[in-house]
């Protein structure tokens, strides 16, 4: 395993299994801010139904299952590619029967869900699959389910993972097969990444 994703023969970056687990293995997880995301938690805290059937895809610490869980919902399904992520998530909710743990490869996943919460998960994928990315999320919600999160609001100088974007191109990208009921940027991000987050709520159409 390498720490520098493989590329197909058209460039296209790779970011499979064994890219995130060697990662997990050797604690690099700077994707990791150490609890749940302030923008996702206040959204969460106004969600009435605490009964919907939610997917958080690449969801690695999952500290969002945890405010979810300690919040009362009852249907909460974590979804990430690394068997490393996975194994410590199975142990954390091994007693929390309302979390059931998925390793797969989000892509392949099938399901139907109320709601999506989008952790920057979006960004740790070659912008090239966006598309198929926004595809997946239709599919996996009924018509009026909802995607709320962060996404990454600015460029990024270095090779992603994260890949980073502008907020006309995401209109662009989920117009099609949403409803964008919110896209701003977040006021409430945490201190190292203020002024670099977008807030996104989006209704399946």
């Amino acid at each position: 395993m390498e720490n520098n994703p493989k590329k197909k023969p058209d460039g296209l970056i790779i970011l499979n299994a064994d890219f995130w687990n060697n990662l997990w293995e050797k604690g690099y997880t700077g994707w990791d801010i150490g609890k749940a995301s302030p923008p996702i938690t206040e959204f969460l805290e106004t969600y009435p139904n605490k009964n919907a059937r939610i997917l958080i895809p690449g969801c690695g610490n999952a500290y969002e299952a945890q405010f979810l869980v300690d919040n009362g919902f009852k249907n909460i399904t974590l979804l990430d590619i690394s068997s490393e992520a996975v194994n410590l998530l199975k142990i954390r909710f091994q007693n929390k029967p309302q979390v059931n743990v998925i390793c797969d490869d989000f892509f392949n996943h099938q399901g139907q869900y109320d709601l999506i919460i989008e952790q920057t998960f979006f960004c740790t994928h070659d912008p090239r699959r966006r598309p198929e990315y926004v595809s997946q999320v239709a599919s996996l919600l009924k018509v009026g389910g909802e995607i709320i999160g962060v996404l990454f609001g600015k460029e990024f100088a270095q090779p992603g993972p994260p890949f980073g974007g502008v907020q006309e191109d995401y209109r662009l990208l989920f117009e099609p097969l949403f409803r964008i009921k919110k896209m701003e940027l977040c006021y409430n991000s945490i201190k190292p990444r203020a002024g670099s987050e977008l807030f996104i709520h989006l209704i399946k159409k």
